[in-house]
């Protein structure tokens, strides 16, 4: 299981003495665990992809304003645990895969508009589970459901 890998990775860190890996990879391992703590369920694997997913987006919105206020040596702080954050994602989804996954999905669900976004972008969702980021999908689907009406 990824969680697993994760506290193996850990101890090979810390047998490397790499701190800033010890750091991200504890920081992450303690936000699985409060995720653990809210459900009160056994996780499942998506569920440890979500976490890992919600610190990734995290680490490119600080990069982000990092870059804005001129603070390089957080920048490459920040760009090295996502870094590190990223190997325990899944592959994203190719930009030509999601086209024609959305474009499938307009045509499954006979969407007409935009305002059948909601309902195509949770069918969506449901196929690309945690392969693409909500918002790259959601940009897609209303450029497709924008041409449509």
């Amino acid at each position: 299981m990824l969680e697993e890998k994760i506290r193996a990775d850990l101890n090979k860190a810390l047998k490397e003495k790499d701190g800033l890996k010890i750091a991200t990879l504890r920081f992450l391992l303690a936000e699985i665990h409060n995720f653990w703590m809210q459900k009160q369920k056994k996780l499942k694997e998506e569920d440890v992809v979500s976490v890992i997913r919600q610190q990734v987006k995290l680490r490119r919105e600080a990069v982000e304003a990092y870059q804005k206020a001129g603070r390089t040596d957080l920048v490459d702080k920040e760009s090295k645990e996502l870094t590190i954050l990223s190997k325990y994602l899944p592959q994203e989804i190719l930009p030509q895969e999601l086209e024609k996954i959305i474009k499938e999905t307009i045509e499954q669900t006979g969407a007409k508009g935009l305002k059948d976004f909601g309902r195509v972008m949770g069918v969506v969702m449901g196929k690309v589970k945690g392969r693409a980021e909500g918002k790259q999908v959601a940009e897609t689907v209303k450029k497709h459901l924008g041409q449509l009406g």
